[in-house]
């Protein structure tokens, strides 16, 4: 019978052992967390058009759409395109695989617990005691472990177990009990010591879901342009087609008129080809207006995909159509400040960078040699039953052990390339950090330069529309009065055309190229007021 006062020191070692590895383990976590740079927070991939957008929330667009044709203006295509566009879908759910390595990484430091069960006959024959004889004898053994394991990011690993076995031998009159209590530390003094080479992993798995984040947000951008440059180019098919049709109805209205003109004598009946020829330029390019208008539309239902029945049949009618905004464009050198600051691509780019740094510390932490420090710790009971070997603990039989385990290639070439290849990397990221920053900042340039051209190109093409007008005017009154031919008129009119057409892809085009510039420079997901991760942008320390 175990009595109360041998039990209870028992009790309390247990306790006391079992209650700090315990207790680790619930801290340990935040520790990492802590020291890995940041708390164990899901990935934000929400992308939403915030309250700051151009467009007001309570006048976005609903979720439930009406059937019919879909009226949108730019902020509500912008929205539901955020929220159905499939491609967008497939991007959003990266950051949130990419925080599964995260999770893998952190279970490196959590607690393993387990238990072994083992039981096992031995039959054999030995020299009796007598010395003349043998005698046949029989051992029954049983043994049962519990352990709890955990791996700390110092570079310690801290194992815990109680056990009790038994032995039951025919060559003696009672069985024997062991339970032992036991704890074996293991410290790493050189390779594998100290947070820093530890936590590498972690660290590099959070800065993997931060760039995946990046990643998003640049995909966002180029989708919100793509968006914006369909929508103004599906606005120039349509206003295109209403030119052509005006410059139809007015190049049949001159065959009548020189129909009438033929009949009454006053013009030769070889003046008709021409007007003829100019009637059947405009019908075609009508056709080719109304397929281009068709094909855009089939774009910008892609990018929008609104859903419900027959959705490639639905027909758009912008609300917004192109128009010069009175917006002041800032200086190029400012637009640069920004991009080198915004733009996801660089974001990428010095992630990857620390991201090396980080492989550094543990490729110079993979040259030391292995030198691990380790103690053994155990309290033992020894009975004839298992209650009375748990008592007995509290006796003065006890084991410890204590030594070192040294380890290290003769060459250790393998460590030796690996931190070479990583100090490579590392120089290579930095070029093309730098590569890529003047390449971002050639393209900025390069758009404002478009940003300024096409804005020139918006009064200078109206000008041209407007003697294009006088001109075919001038020509129409000439040829009534027999002082021009149908040939001349018929080249005006298609002039008049081109150039109506020109305005505006003049106006669309200027808009296209804010939109370009803006998505280069990284602003465009703010100045459209929509919310993604990925905005702040990443600090390196220099050098």
């Amino acid at each position: 019978m175990i009595t109360g006062y041998t039990f209870r020191p028992f009790v309390f070692f247990s306790i006391f052992i079992f209650s700090v590895v315990s207790a680790s383990c619930g801290l340990v976590e935040e520790r990492i967390d802590r020291a890995a740079g940041g708390a164990n927070l899901p990935a934000d991939t929400k992308i939403e058009l915030r309250a700051d957008s151009t467009e007001p929330p309570e006048k976005t667009v609903a979720r439930t759409l009406p059937s019919g044709p879909l009226k949108v203006t730019v902020g509500e295509a912008i929205l539901m395109c955020l929220e159905n566009n499939r491609a967008l879908a497939v991007q959003r759910l990266n950051p949130s695989i990419q925080q599964t390595y995260e999770d893998q990484e952190r279970a490196v430091f959590d607690p393993v617990t387990g238990a072994e069960v083992s039981a096992g006959e031995l039959r054999g024959e030995r020299l009796a005691r007598s010395g003349s004889e043998t005698e046949s004898y029989t051992t029954t053994q049983a043994e049962g472990i519990i352990y709890l394991e955990q791996y700390f990011p110092t570079g310690t690993t801290v194992d815990l177990e109680a056990g009790s076995s038994m032995t039951d031998s025919s060559l003696y009159d009672d069985s024997f009990y062991q339970t032992r209590l036991g704890m074996t530390v293991i410290q790493a003094l050189l390779r594998g010591y100290g947070r820093d080479v530890n936590l590498v992993r972690l660290r590099q798995a959070r800065l993997d879901t931060r760039i995946s984040e990046y990643e998003l947000r640049g995909f966002t951008e180029s989708l919100v342009a793509e968006l914006e440059l369909t929508y103004w180019d599906y606005a120039l098919a349509g206003r295109q087609i209403e030119i052509v049709e005006e410059s139809l109805k007015v190049a049949r209205q001159q065959l009548n008129e020189t129909k009438a003109l033929i009949d009454v004598g006053r013009l030769a009946r070889v003046e008709l080809a021409a007007v003829q020829a100019e009637v059947a330029a405009q019908e075609q390019a009508l056709i080719e207006a109304e397929a281009n208008k068709q094909s855009t539309r089939l774009q910008l239902l892609r990018l929008l995909n609104p859903g419900g029945i027959a959705i490639w049949q639905r027909e758009v009618d912008l609300v917004h159509q192109p128009t010069l905004p009175d917006i002041p464009l800032e200086d190029v050198e400012l637009h640069v400040e920004v991009s080198m600051r915004m733009r996801p691509l660089l974001n990428e780019a010095r992630l990857e960078i620390l991201r090396n740094e980080f492989e550094l510390v543990e490729t110079r932490n993979g040259l030391l040699p292995l030198l691990d420090l380790f103690i053994t710790l155990g309290k033992s009971g020894y009975a004839n039953s298992f209650g009375d070997s748990i008592g007995d603990i509290n006796n003065n039989s006890y084991d410890t052990m204590a030594g070192v385990n040294i380890n290290y290639p003769v060459s250790n070439r393998n460590a030796k390339a690996r931190h070479r290849r990583a100090l490579l990397d590392q120089e290579k990221v930095q070029y093309a950090l730098e590569n890529l920053s003047q390449l971002v900042e050639v393209d900025v340039r390069t758009a404002y330069i478009e940003v300024t051209r096409a804005k020139q190109q918006i009064e200078a093409s109206s000008a041209t529309r407007r003697f294009d007008e006088e001109k075919l005017r001038t020509e129409t009154e000439k040829l009534r009065v027999g002082k021009s031919t149908s040939f001349l008129v018929a080249q005006a009119q298609r002039d008049l055309l081109v150039s109506r057409i020109a305005e505006v892809r003049a106006l669309a085009g200027y808009l296209q190229a804010l939109t370009e510039l803006y998505r280069l420079d990284g602003t465009l997901l703010v100045r459209r007021g929509v919310a993604a991760p990925g905005r702040e942008p990443v600090k390196i320390s220099a050098h």
